[in-house]
């Protein structure tokens, strides 16, 4: 007996905005667990004792449940790009509040993701290194593992934000291409000067492993 094939975040989408609320439901439900994965690789390793992801990925879908009809007349991201937003500003602000500043300062500063955790430099490491494109293929693992994380840390921001977006969290061209707002396009060139400016800090020939 053949799988009951799951619906389409597109067809769910459509359904949610002719008036569908178990489409509604189900849409936001479906994302839950990605988004626990997120709020898991980004969240600070100081507030994992005071803060449980799922409950910073119950608030967000609250939050996206009340804002849904607003993002499905103009959806104007991708819908997991939408989501995913919503949950990193409720972690940064967490972030803030707990460990930054404090409430009487919150709205001085200008909001910011928090450092990466080194678990998850780590993870993106050994992912970049796992993959047939990796720009330390001829390296043993754990040699590789060392280099990248070394060579991660002297990349720009914009090109390491890309290789998190792509590697770390596996999002699609076209939800970075959301999350950042350019054009798919665009992602696929930055990905690839990204790729070659690592291969770069780890001094090998970027032309030796096109992606």
């Amino acid at each position: 007996m053949a799988a009951r094939r799951e619906p389409d975040t597109e067809v769910l989408l459509a359904q949610a905005a002719a008036g569908d609320r178990k489409a509604r439901d189900y849409l936001l439900e479906r994302f839950r667990p990605r988004l626990r994965q997120l709020v898991g690789l980004r969240l600070d390793r100081r507030l994992a004792a005071r803060l449980d992801p799922s409950d910073v990925v119950q608030e967000s879908l609250a939050e996206a449940a009340g804002k849904l009809d607003d993002y499905l007349r103009t959806r104007p991201v991708p819908f997991y790009s939408w989501l995913r937003g919503i949950a990193l500003e409720r972690l940064i602000d967490m972030y803030r509040w707990h460990v930054r500043t404090g409430k009487r300062s919150v709205r001085r500063e200008e909001k910011a993701l928090p450092p990466l955790p080194d678990e998850s430099v780590v993870a993106l490491a050994h992912r970049l290194c796992a993959r047939g494109s990796s720009p330390s293929a001829r390296l043993a693992r754990s040699e590789a593992g060392a280099r990248v994380r070394a060579a991660l840390g002297r990349l720009g921001q914009r090109d390491r934000e890309l290789l998190e977006l792509r590697h770390l969290e596996q999002l699609s061209i076209r939800e970075i291409a959301g999350v950042l707002g350019i054009s798919e396009g665009a992602v696929k060139v930055r990905h690839v000067r990204a790729l070659e400016r690592l291969r770069d800090r780890l001094g090998e020939d970027p032309r030796e492993h096109r992606p």
